[in-house]
């Protein structure tokens, strides 16, 4: 089998611009010791702080993620499980994770903690409720929940402890996008006591100033690619950020439709 040389794309791969001032004088400037270390210096200094800046988070990449397969059709992927062993902080879910079902598939799911479920692909129907992509249902606590799909879909599920006397639905087709800031509208799934579930649509190149999370905060990229600080959250990412945590970088060059539980109220800084 006679192997093909590569030919480069000129057209994607062109370094001639890099060949050019300004750039060239900085390939011919030499490497000191001096300026070695300093470099060094900087960069571990960017390292410590972004290390110091994401302690205490969770990120979950979808693409790392198998999940278990607890009866034939259905996958269910844990994205964050809330330790026994000690009281929930601010907005902590007990548990987040996303359950898919192919076509025809069905479970229920024990009774627990006030939920909610977030269609992010498919259809689904939910207690009996039917919900498309973007549909969002929050049911009471105390009740085994019946989860199906006749065509296959994907939801997202998060579980917290709370008292909630009524269902709540969201219907994507007729929620709308109210505007929030420059470049981003924002949907108010479900709000109380200082927090609240969203759904964020940006625009490519949006960006949120640096903030602090008074409660935990909770992002699913529904959609998209977003710059959380150092971290690129793709589509079917999930990290939650502790309460007192914040981030100083939240912008993206793609747009995004991501789901955030967190604060009703951005803590500036």
């Amino acid at each position: 089998m006679t192997t093909m040389p590569h030919t480069p794309d000129t057209e994607n791969d062109d370094l001639t611009p890099l060949l050019g001032e300004p750039f060239a004088r900085a390939w011919a400037a030499p490497v000191t010791p001096a300026t070695r270390d300093g470099l060094g210096q900087r960069l571990a200094g960017r390292l410590q702080a972004s290390l110091e800046a994401e302690r205490g988070m969770v990120t979950v990449r979808r693409r790392h993620q198998l999940g278990q397969a607890p009866i034939d059709g259905v996958l269910h992927r844990e994205l964050y499980r809330a330790p026994a062993s000690r009281a929930l902080r601010p907005g902590e879910p007990r548990l987040a994770s996303v359950v898919e079902l192919a076509a025809g598939a069905r479970i229920t799911l024990p009774a627990g903690g006030v939920r909610e479920f977030l269609v992010v692909q498919g259809s689904v129907e939910v207690d009996g409720e039917f919900l498309g992509e973007r549909d969002f249902l929050l049911l009471p606590a105390g009740f085994a929940v019946h989860l199906s799909s006749t065509e296959g879909g994907q939801v997202f599920v998060r579980e917290a402890d709370g008292d909630l006397p009524e269902r709540h639905l969201v219907r994507d087709a007729e929620a709308g996008w109210p505007e929030f800031a420059p470049g981003i509208r924002r949907r108010v799934l479900w709000a109380a006591d200082g927090q609240a579930s969203l759904l964020y649509q940006t625009d490519p190149g949006a960006s949120v100033p640096v903030h602090r999370h008074g409660h935990d905060e909770e992002c699913l990229m529904v959609e998209g690619e977003l710059f959380l600080d150092d971290l690129l959250l793709q589509q079917g990412d999930y990290q939650l950020a502790p309460a007192g945590s914040g981030h100083r970088i939240t912008e993206t060059e793609s747009g995004v439709i991501l789901y955030a539980h967190g604060d009703l109220d951005l803590q500036f800084t």
